[in-house]
């Protein structure tokens, strides 16, 4: 048997095909995995749990037949999709995990994340994770109408494609995009585990690093903007792979 992990899909309705993508791979190898585990950005922008996309219907119908057929699905929010709540969650059959998670992966503890927070040398975007995942913020983000919701995430994303662009106008997109390497090492020192499994950079890889004179394993999940990407793992390894 294998435990699957994804992140990264961006799924909205610009781009049917990859929530066609999702659907086949949800009804097919998935309805024989011991696991699914989604590390984040499963939408490309998500404003409350009573957002009315077709998208969001779409997925929540296939992730709970999936649960229904016996294989477990776990969800940690991602950048673009953090106010996914407990009413979706439960729609979906997904069970919330926090961010990062520690599991115990075929005998072997290993941590999961979504990713973002290791972009320690993106400071801008610290600072707005920080404020948007206090309660209150969210509690009053929520409280708005669901137009003016929409609103904002058109704007944040505008705001996201500004600030990386300037990033790459500096030459920095490269560095402040991607995890930092201290904060890689600190991660792996402050949970004690060999194997770390996220998204968020789309740099999809497996990287061996040495930390307190160990070897570690970092993997990072590809995305779906274009085509599929699917970490698969069972007891004789780890497989990174795309799906057409």
């Amino acid at each position: 048997m294998t435990t699957l992990f994804i992140s990264d899909l961006h799924l909205d309705a610009e781009r049917p095909q990859i929530t066609e993508l999702f659907g086949r791979f949800v009804r097919g190898e998935a309805r024989q995995a011991d696991a699914l585990y989604i590390l984040g950005d499963l939408f490309e922008a998500w404003v409350g749990d009573d957002d009315p996309s077709d998208t969001g219907a779409y997925v929540a119908s296939e992730l709970k037949a999936l649960g229904d057929s016996g294989v477990p699905v776990f969800f940690i929010r991602g950048n673009r999709d953090f106010l996914l709540g407990a009413d979706y969650a439960a729609r979906a059959g997904m069970r919330l995990l926090p961010d990062p998670s520690v599991i115990v992966l075929y005998g072997q503890p290993v941590l999961i994340g979504h990713g973002d927070l290791l972009c320690t040398d993106d400071v801008a975007y610290q600072q707005f994770r920080a404020q948007t995942r206090h309660p209150a913020w969210q509690a009053q983000f929520l409280a708005q109408p669901l137009a003016a919701r929409l609103a904002f995430a058109q704007q944040a994303r505008a705001a996201s494609k500004a600030h990386q662009a300037g990033l790459k106008d500096d030459g920095r997109m490269e560095t402040i995009t991607d995890v930092a390497a201290d904060t890689v090492a600190e991660t792996f020192a402050r949970y004690g585990i060999d194997t770390l499994i996220h998204g968020h950079t789309h740099r999809p890889a497996v990287h061996t690093l040495e930390v307190g004179g160990r070897s570690r394993t970092r993997i990072v999940l590809g995305d779906w903007y274009e085509q599929g990407s699917v970490l698969r793992v069972d007891r004789d390894g780890m497989q990174l792979q795309t799906l057409g």
